[in-house]
């Protein structure tokens, strides 16, 4: 499964993929492996990046389209 959002995310914020993986305590190429589609995203790395990016992981998975948090 890919996650196109989350590499749209990275970019809007002008962020390295090694700034990312360094938040969400990953290596580089893990989380390149997750914006790629080739490595699956444990529920836990989902939040994380939820978390960063402000988001829901519902918009990261591209079940709703509204980047707002939940309350």
């Amino acid at each position: 499964m890919t996650f196109p959002r989350i590499r749209h995310l990275r970019e809007d914020h002008d962020w390295s993929q090694q700034y990312v993986a360094d938040q969400i305590l990953v290596n580089r190429r893990t989380y390149s492996g997750y914006e790629i589609g080739t490595r699956t995203m444990p529920p836990e790395i989902l939040m994380k990046l939820a978390l960063l990016y402000h988001t829901s992981v519902d918009y990261l998975l591209g079940l709703t389209n509204n980047p707002a948090p939940y309350r």
